[in-house]
Order: structure tokens, then sequence, then C-alpha cells
């Protein structure tokens, strides 16, 4: 198998688990509060990273400078609102929902890219944010009751990804991307429990019954195993053998995974509205991260060299 072929079927496996969570999420934190939830699933999983850094790059471990701390904290404060939010706003909308909204992120990285990098917005980027605008509006605003407080959570998280995103494309080529993880995975845990100790009551968290419940033990060990600390070392390790374009689209996948779990899992049929709006966000997506040439290209005929001339045959 080509590596470039192994490389698309690794990255859509971690897109196809990132997908399939919002529902195991949502069952677990029926029973154990979403800051209880984050703090232990971000906890586990710093465990199981920090193992793989005394494996692979103790060196790096052993050696972290003062610029790099400030950039996991950094990046480690953006993913605890970030997944705080969306965590929550499970508790108020269904899982398909979750998973286009968040999906939004990839929209939003062109326009924050802009806004703090001053790197130039492409024209495909502006269409897909159109495209997925309107589509949020139409999932959110039209056929139901209107956009509700869990979809605006959701949608508050998926800013915070995007920037999480932004951020990390500045700080990664400076330091060891291992590391960089390590330190925010390890931060978002260390607040999760802090606000689930001030915010929540920790009954959930102490108790063996909840934690080794099917749900919250399913969950736990879905999100920090395999959504976090082995889906970040399939992407770090298969990533470099694809292009950042294919990598997007190929992310892009995750709220049609989302979409389908619910179907299967719990029988929920996609309204019209829902269907229609997350193909446009879907669509945003995808047209955010191609490059503008790439629409026209197919079209373009290849010009002849100024002087050449054609050869007939006989």
């Amino acid at each position: 198998m080509k590596k470039s072929l192994k490389s698309d079927l690794m990255l859509l496996f971690v897109a196809f688990i990132w997908g399939t969570t919002f529902i195991i999420v949502q069952n677990a934190i029926a029973l154990l509060p979403p800051h209880s939830f984050n703090a232990v699933r971000f906890l586990v999983a710093t465990i199981f990273l920090l193992i793989f850094a005394l494996i692979w790059d103790r060196k790096n471990l052993f050696a972290i400078p003062k610029e790099l701390w400030f950039a996991g904290i950094f990046l480690g404060v953006l993913l605890f609102i970030g997944y705080g939010a969306q965590t929550i706003g499970l508790l108020y909308t269904t899982a398909a929902n979750a998973g286009f909204i968040t999906g939004l992120s990839v929209v939003l990285v062109p326009i924050l890219s802009y806004l703090i990098l001053k790197e130039k917005l492409k024209s495909t980027s502006i269409i897909g944010v159109g495209l997925a605008a309107i589509g949020l509006y139409i999932m959110t605003m039209i056929g139901s009751v209107g956009i509700n407080f869990g979809d605006f959570l959701i949608f508050f998280g998926a800013i915070f990804f995007a920037l999480q995103i932004v951020y990390t494309g500045r700080y990664a080529p400076k330091y060891s991307a291992f590391i960089l993880a390590l330190l925010q995975i390890a931060v978002c845990g260390i607040l999760s429990l802090g606000a689930a100790i001030i915010f929540e009551d920790t009954t959930a968290l102490l108790s063996i019954d909840v934690l080794l419940s099917f749900d919250v033990l399913l969950a736990i060990v879905i999100t920090a195993l395999f959504a976090t600390s082995i889906a970040f070392l399939i992407q770090a390790n298969f990533q470099r053998y694809s292009s950042p374009t294919k990598t997007a689209i190929i992310f892009a996948t995750e709220p049609v995974f989302a979409a389908l779990t619910s179907m299967v899992v719990l029988w929920q049929l996609l309204t019209w509205n829902v269907a229609i709006g997350g193909l446009l966000i879907f669509l945003g997506m995808i047209l955010a991260e191609i490059p503008p040439d790439a629409l026209t290209r197919p079209f373009k005929r290849q010009k002849e060299p100024k002087g050449s001339v054609k050869m007939k045959r006989d």
C-alpha cells in the first residue's frame, strides 16, 4: 500500500473516531458532569502521552524552555474553553448538530489567520465561510425554534478550537510538536479539574460506581486513549505524507460521521433543515481549504509555448 493512501486512511480513521465521540460523550455526561468528565479524559490522556514522551522524546521532555511552557499553557487554556463549551453544549443539543457546528472551526481558521497572522484570505475561503454561515442559519433558525443554548455554546467552543489551530500553526514550527501537545492537554485537564471542583458537585467524580459505569468508562477509554492520545500520534506520524489541504478535507468528514452515528445508534433521523444546513457547512469546510486555482484548473487549456509549431501526421 502506498504511503499516501495509507496516510489518508489513517487520517480518515482519526476523523471517524472524533465524529463518533459526540454521542459517546453525550451519554457519559448524563452521569458525570461536563468539567468532571473533561478532567478525567485529559488527565488520563496526559498519562498516556507522558509515557509515549518518555519512550520517544525523552530529550525534549527534560529540557522544556520557558517559551514552550508559555505556548503550551496558552494553547491549553484555549482547549479548555473550547472543550468546556462543547461538552456543556452537548447537554442541550443533538450530537449531529454538535458535529456540524464544531466543524465550523475549519471555516473560521482562515478568517482568524487573516485577523491574527495577517495571512491573505483566499477567494475560496470567503465563499466557504458564506456557505457555512448560510448552512448554520438553515440548521438552527429554519424549521426549528431557533438556535438553542447548546448550539450557541458549541459555536463558541468552535471559535476557540479555531484559535487553537491558528496559534498551533505559529508555535509548532518552533518547538517539539509532541511536547507542545502534551503540555496543552495536561493544562486542559488541570483547568477542567479546577472548574469541576469550583462549579460542579464532585460526588460523581469521586464515585467508583459512576467512573466504572459502562457509559462513562467507554467514553473515557474512547476519548482519552483513542480520540486524544492515539489520534495525536497518528496525526503526528502520518500527516507528513499528506498535504495540509488534503488533511483538512479528510478531517471535514468528522461531522458527517457524527450525524451517521446519531442515526445508527439513536435512530435520530436528520430533519430537512439539519441535513441541508449540514451539507452546506460541509461544502463550506471543504471550499475553505481548497486553493482558488483548484476550481478553475480543470477548465483551463494548457497554453502552447510561443512560436511552437504543431507537427502534422501523415
